[in-house]
């Protein structure tokens, strides 16, 4: 597994600290689940857009043989 190091201000972790006690859940975790949900969510704005554009431009991909 690999690690990444990330900066916050002393406000942001203090706010990270007490949402992890609130639920149970270390700071490490909070911070994953964040960036699972960020990727989650772009892998599906992207997919959303690239069959958006598939569609609309069907008739040119379709004389490209694409």
């Amino acid at each position: 597994m690999n690690e990444l190091i990330i900066r916050l201000s002393d406000a942001e972790r203090a706010e990270c600290a007490d949402l992890a006690d609130a639920t149970g859940r270390s700071p490490e975790e909070l911070a994953l689940d964040a960036v699972r949900a960020l990727l989650r969510a772009e892998r599906d704005r992207v997919g959303a857009e690239a069959l958006r554009l598939a569609q609309r431009h069907a008739p040119l991909l379709k004389r490209l043989g694409a």
